[in-house]
């Protein structure tokens, strides 16, 4: 049963009532409303500038899409630095690479030569 159809059958009731109620009572309970009317929680208004835009978010109706827009950015941001610090590390795999072929005793113009990368693709073939 939802709510308002709830609402409505506890106001019949009490109406069907109200009319057994003595004066005296009934101004008691009136005033006793007004009361109760006048403590109840009174919506937060919302704030109009941008910067408090993001504080007011668990108050908008828009509080689930802005939280779900902010894990799929959190996500994107997490992924690419994954990325980067993926990428920087083959470079520094490929670094050490080069740094090693260049302390060889191999000369330079042995990388050069044409020969020398048959010998290197006959070599990797017999493994």
């Amino acid at each position: 049963m939802n709510e308002e159809r709830y609402a409505h059958r506890i106001r019949q009731t009490l109406n069907f009532g109200l009319k057994d109620i003595p004066p005296a009572a009934s101004r008691r309970l009136e005033a006793a409303r007004h009361l109760a009317l006048a403590r109840q929680k009174q919506p937060e208004p919302q704030l109009a500038a941008a910067t408090a835009g993001i504080l007011s978010l668990r108050t908008s109706a828009y509080a689930p899409h802005a939280k779900q827009f902010l894990a799929i950015v959190a996500l994107l941001v997490g992924m690419w630095i994954s990325f980067y610090w993926h990428s920087v590390q083959y470079i520094t795999e490929l670094e050490d690479v080069d740094s090693a072929l260049l302390t060889d005793d191999l000369p330079p113009d042995a990388f050069l030569d044409s020969d020398f990368f048959e010998w290197l693709k006959d070599d990797s073939l017999e493994e």
